[in-house]
């Protein structure tokens, strides 16, 4: 049997990359990120449909510039991160979507709630760096309901209205 050499399995460089968030806030939004998270993609360009995407993000590594408001985030109120650390996303089917855009669909977890999503995903290219190691980029942008993952904590506000939006683009 031959070796599958059409699969290729690139790891998430966090110095060129980022896990960002933000959500209305008030009568703003709030941004954030987390800064500790790893992953892979096994990429299969001769059939995308067996490619796969896992991703582990530590919820301790919230941060919004202000550490009043990451330890809140960090707390049983939200990201519970002492009980439940790791959010994690695992994809369970890739489908082409046009040009270099695809549909992952997997299981995102969050706060020990895992529910099933599609991320719409963009193919950005792929070069050498200067060592001759082969980068790839990939862009993804989704918005999800906080309540869905049992981060439902949030304060009235007296002039109507709440003080944390439900819903988060990631």
């Amino acid at each position: 049997m031959a070796a599958d050499t059409t699969t290729r399995t690139y790891v998430i460089d966090k110095a060129h990359s980022e896990a960002t968030f933000q959500v209305r806030h008030l009568v703003t939004k709030v941004r954030g990120r987390f800064t500790d998270f790893e992953g892979t993609i096994a990429a299969d360009e001769a059939n995308p449909a067996r490619s796969s995407v896992k991703v582990t993000i530590q919820a301790a590594s919230v941060d919004t510039s202000q550490p009043d408001r990451d330890a809140h985030l960090r707390s049983a109120d939200f990201f519970s991160a002492d009980q439940f650390p790791a959010l994690s996303f695992v994809s369970a089917s890739i489908a082409p979507a046009g040009g270099d855009t695809y549909q992952v669909t997997g299981d995102l977890t969050i706060r020990g709630v895992t529910k099933r999503i599609v991320v719409p995903v963009a193919f950005l290219g792929k070069a050498k760096d200067p060592w001759g190691n082969e980068r790839a980029g990939f862009e993804a942008e989704f918005t999800l309901n906080r309540k869905d993952f049992g981060l439902t904590w949030n304060a009235a506000l007296e002039t109507g209205g709440f003080l944390v939006g439900d819903e988060v683009k990631v």
